[in-house]
């Protein structure tokens, strides 16, 4: 039995997630000690978001140490997640891709956050996404709260392991779905109406080509038909080549079929960017009539 310390008190989202790469790294094998004892923490096999040592073949991975422990080509500092992950990422994601993938979605944004660096600029006076600090905020007990701090941190630990696991795996799908994506695009004959047979994430595909305009997709959640506008830019926000005819936009089943005269159309967004029916003839035939200008 290994034994892996952090420090107790508050606990942070970049500790948690290090802690949980570690333990699907090697499973039940390490006990978890919060403290900050440095008699303890120096004599721990793993140390965690303290000691001040960034020394991966010690066991070392924090960076609260003077000048801290470096920083990615962007700027990003690493901060304990990000130095666990740059250490065993590749190994328990299997495919350098793919560990490379969720870096840049998980693991950077958590090492920015714990690090104060702002990767956003809030449009809205007063109001701000809601991020997964703002859940273990809400979870984490207070002074009027009977719940112990270091249960809750226990208690949260599969839960974080199942987010590593869950971002791995379709990190993992997202290079097979790729290439089912460029495939349907090939193979499409009017390459602005794009079919696809599963809802695969295509926006970063077909967004790179000139002609796509849809997509349709089946839900898989609940059997209807999918049908969405190709963003002009996925990294710009709500910007689409084509949109939903106005008089559409809003409108539900039986309204909305009369004004489509697709008898199986269920719903079109307010915005105009999705709509959908309920099957893939109905999908197709609105595509269709987007393209026409809703004749």
């Amino acid at each position: 039995m290994k034994t892996l310390v952090t420090h107790s008190g508050s606990f942070h989202q970049d500790e948690l997630f290090a802690i949980a790469t570690l333990l699907l790294i090697f499973g039940d094998e390490i006990k978890i000690v919060r403290t900050r004892d440095s008699a303890l923490i120096e004599k721990a096999d793993y140390a965690i978001d303290v000691s001040g040592i960034n020394d991966p073949k010690k066991g070392r991975f924090d960076h609260h140490q003077e000048g801290g422990a470096g920083q990615r080509a962007n700027g990003i500092p690493y901060a304990s997640f990000g130095l666990v992950w740059k250490e065993y990422g590749h190994r328990l994601a299997k495919d350098p891709r793919v560990a490379d993938i969720v870096d840049k979605k998980l693991v950077q944004p958590i090492d920015a956050a714990d690090n104060g660096v702002a990767l956003f600029s809030p449009v809205r006076e007063g109001v701000y996404p809601y991020l997964f600090n703002n859940v273990l905020s809400a979870l984490t007990p207070t002074w009027r709260d009977s719940a112990n701090v270091d249960d809750t941190f226990t208690e949260l630990l599969p839960l974080i392991k199942v987010i590593v696991l869950k971002e791995i795996e379709k990190a993992d799908y997202f290079f097979r779905d790729l290439e089912e994506v460029r495939t349907s695009y090939t193979q499409a004959r009017n390459k602005k109406i794009i079919l696809l047979d599963h809802p695969y994430p295509w926006k970063s595909t077909l967004s790179k080509f000139k002609e796509p305009m849809l997509v349709i997709h089946p839900d898989q959640n609940t059997g209807e038909w999918v049908i969405a506008c190709v963003p002009n830019d996925t990294a710009k926000g709500f910007s689409y080549r084509v949109l939903f005819p106005v008089e559409w936009r809003g409108r539900m089943r039986a309204e909305l079929a009369k004004i489509t005269d697709i008898p199986d159309a269920e719903f079109c967004h307010k915005n105009g960017f999705i709509a959908k029916t309920w099957s893939k003839e109905g999908a197709v035939k609105m595509a269709e009539k987007v393209l026409r200008g809703g004749v």
